[in-house]
């Protein structure tokens, strides 16, 4: 069996450690760069990590996607954000047929992609990952890193497709899973995203700070008890037991930004949309509100207002 080739879009912390890992283990990959093009085209990427530390010497970096060859998988890492920059983005890389690994966070983001490629080309993932990019091609992979993906939709294709890209990122050393439940995949890990991401900007908190506070840790629990019941009533069964566990998980987490309180200090966008009004929408269809998260949303929202640009 050929290796699969891959492009990265969103060679950041999570598709640059990815990607990095995919190439030293001898795969084609292509990594799209924007701020640190010439520094990754001259130096290569630098990745530090408790799997172990290692240098790309040299990388097939691109400043455009129009320059990018067609690849069989496109690792899309970028923030959903941007994702009205997706036609322009993946028209190339996937124009010789290849499929979408949608690596972004939040609820329904598979959809934007599904329109450009069809639902078959699709399949979606959530990365349990603390990785920062600290310099210019240089990712700190400081603990976790698995990947948990599936189809959009499945067939017989597609869970092929899916299982060869696992055994590869598997022999990269790469901790992997596949599941034939996207949406319950989706749900398990908002139950962590809503409430640490939201939280570790509202209260102004890295995640070692949050699950030190007893009254912190009574809030996140009330709001991944809200996520449960709302990914219940939508099709998504999770045991009960995933709302304490998330938390003792985090509790022996290194301490940790969040990647919203970085875009949020940054004075980047924040993920609002997916990780938090995708959910409560989708929720409210199924007939279950979610009170404290969309009390979350709505301070996010107020706070993200107030860093833009008079």
């Amino acid at each position: 069996m050929n290796k699969n080739s891959y492009a990265i879009i969103g060679s950041g912390a999570l598709g640059g450690l990815y990607g990095a890992l995919l190439a030293a283990a001898g795969h084609d990959v292509h990594f799209l760069l924007h701020s640190d093009f010439d520094h990754v085209r001259t130096h290569g990427l630098k990745i530090e990590s408790h799997w172990g530390d290692f240098e790309l010497p040299d990388v097939n970096a691109y400043k455009s996607a129009d320059a990018m060859p067609a690849c069989d998988v496109t690792l899309l890492g970028l923030k959903t954000v941007n994702n009205h920059l997706l036609p322009e983005l993946l028209k190339q890389p996937t124009s010789g047929g290849g499929v979408v690994l949608v690596l972004q966070n939040g609820l329904g983001v598979e959809r934007d992609v599904a329109q450009l490629v069809g639902e078959d080309r699709v399949l979606g993932g959530c990365c349990f990952l603390c990785s920062n990019k600290v310099g210019p091609g240089h990712i700190r992979h400081i603990d976790y890193g698995r990947i948990v993906f599936g189809p959009l939709r499945n067939t017989a294709q597609t869970l092929a497709i899916s299982d060869q890209i696992r055994q590869e990122m598997d022999a990269a050393g790469i901790e992997v899973q596949c599941s034939d439940d996207l949406n319950k995949v989706r749900w398990r890990k908002l139950m962590w995203n809503i409430p640490f991401n939201g939280l570790s900007v509202a209260l102004d908190a890295s995640t070692d700070k949050l699950v030190a506070s007893q009254a912190a840790v009574e809030l996140v629990r009330d709001i991944i008890s809200e996520v449960h019941s709302a990914a219940a009533a939508c099709g998504a069964q999770i045991g009960a037991e995933w709302i304490d566990k998330t938390i003792d998980h985090t509790r022996q987490m290194v301490p940790y930004d969040s990647s919203m309180r970085l875009d949020y200090l940054a004075g980047r966008p924040m993920e609002l949309q997916a990780i938090l009004k995708n959910p409560i929408e989708t929720a409210r269809r199924a007939g279950v509100a979610m009170p404290k998260t969309e009390m979350l949303y709505q301070q996010l929202c107020f706070l993200q207002q107030q860093r833009q640009p008079q």
